[in-house]
This record gives structure tokens, sequence and C-alpha cells, in this order.
């Protein structure tokens, strides 16, 4: 990148930051964290960050007692037209109050197919899980059993819809209201909805340009009229295409 382009790159990750401040804070008060974006060379790390530029977990209440905290990092970098901010690595990890190890983690890896680029992994136990995990003769478990590393739950990968449909901070933020009854601003429904709203529709905007015939077929079912443009744009194979990877 020249350094416009890392400029470029530095302001939008700086938005996106703001964005997932506004998110949270709006959700779990104004206490919460505030997100920075750090050049890390060819990307562009957001996170909380303490004075030292480690990343910081956001504290969460269940009836006012911090049982929860929340590891958000994402690493932004551009698409492949280097016209939008993309996300290259996100690590979202639900962890209970002063145990290291994550209860659940919700991770996307740009460039990943197998495993799942998104993708959830449990850290819990299940006898029967385990005992599916020693049956298999092939794949990652049979690696384990070469290392005489017995399987854990919490090293499969979840799938959760592929690249472009996976899930969003918001949807853990819903997620750990709905199941555990965080506590929350009075406002936080409205938060999450508006913010959710502006994702997915972001997300569905890259799944056009993926397959934008598909979305002019539907457009003119809707009774819209669409054309096809005078010089069609060039059309990645599609093991290219990231709205047809798992």
């Amino acid at each position: 990148m020249n350094a416009e382009e890392t400029s470029k790159l530095d302001e939008l990750a700086t938005k996106f930051a703001d964005d997932l401040t506004a998110l949270t804070r709006g959700v779990l008060g104004e206490d919460a964290p505030r997100f920075t974006a750090l050049n890390v060379g060819h990307r562009v790390r957001v996170s909380p960050m303490s004075a030292d530029e480690k990343v910081q977990r956001i504290p969460i209440s269940v009836n006012d007692e911090p049982v929860l905290s929340l590891m958000a990092r994402y690493y932004c970098c551009w698409d492949g037209s280097s016209t939008f901010l993309a996300t290259d690595q996100a690590d979202i990890h639900v962890h209970y109050a002063g145990i290291p190890d994550p209860l659940v983690r919700f991770e996307y890896v740009r460039s990943s197919k197998e495993p799942p680029g998104a993708h959830v992994q449990v850290h819990a136990h299940r006898d029967e899980m385990a005992y599916l995990l020693r049956l298999a003769d092939a794949g990652r478990p049979k690696q384990g059993f070469r290392r005489r590393k017995l399987p854990r739950l919490s090293e499969m990968h979840l799938p959760v819809g592929g690249h472009r449909m996976r899930p969003a901070l918001e949807d853990v933020l819903l997620f750990l209201k709905r199941e555990f009854a965080i506590d929350t601003t009075p406002t936080w429904r409205t938060v999450v909805d508006e913010h959710l709203k502006t994702w997915r529709e972001i997300q569905l905007m890259s799944a056009v340009r993926d397959a934008p015939e598909a979305a002019a077929e539907v457009l003119r079912l809707l009774g819209y009229t669409v054309e096809p443009p005078a010089v069609p744009a060039p059309h990645a194979p599609a093991d290219q295409v990231r709205l047809y990877w798992p």
C-alpha cells in the first residue's frame, strides 16, 4: 500500500472503531471501553485497548455483578478491489470472569475455506462428542491422535453461514442478553436493531457484488428495471467468490 491508501484505510478503520464503540456503549453503558484503530503494517487492528496497546476485554454484568467479559478484536484490510474496508480476521470471545479460557468463540478468517472461515468454537465437554471424534480415521482428529492428543469439543469449527452471512458482534450481544440476561441500557434493543440492520445491508451488498446476475433477477421479479452494464465487470471464478465459500 502507498501512503494515501494507508491513510484512507486508517480513516475507515477508525470509523469502524467508532461504530463499535457506539454499539457496545449503547447496549452495555458508557463505561464500556472505547474501540481504537491501530495500524499494524498491512492491516489495522480494531479493539478496545489498554494504555500499552494490548487488547482489553469488555466487562459485562448480570444483576450488577461483573461475571462475564467480551474480547472483541478485528483486523481490517482493503477488499480485493482496494475500494471497501474488509475484515481480514475477527475474534469475539465470551469469557467467565477471571477465567482465561473462553466459554465460546465466534471467529472469522477471510482467507479460510477449511476449516470454515466463519465458525463457532465451544469450550465444553460431552462424552458422546469425544467418542465420535475418536472414531474418525481421517482429518483433524486423526492429526491430533498422531501427536497423542485427545480431541476436544473446543477444537471443532461449527459453521455459521459462510463468509457473507456470518454473525456479527450485534448477534453475540443479543445471544448474551437472551441466554444470560446481561445488564443493558434501557434503549439497548433499539441500538442493536439499528446496528444489525446496517451490518446486514453491508453484507447484502457484498453478496450482490459476488452474484450480480442473481441480484438482478430478483429485482426484475420485484418489478425493477435492471439493465446489464455496457462493459460487464470481470467475473472471478466461482471457487474464488466468497459468497460460495463455506
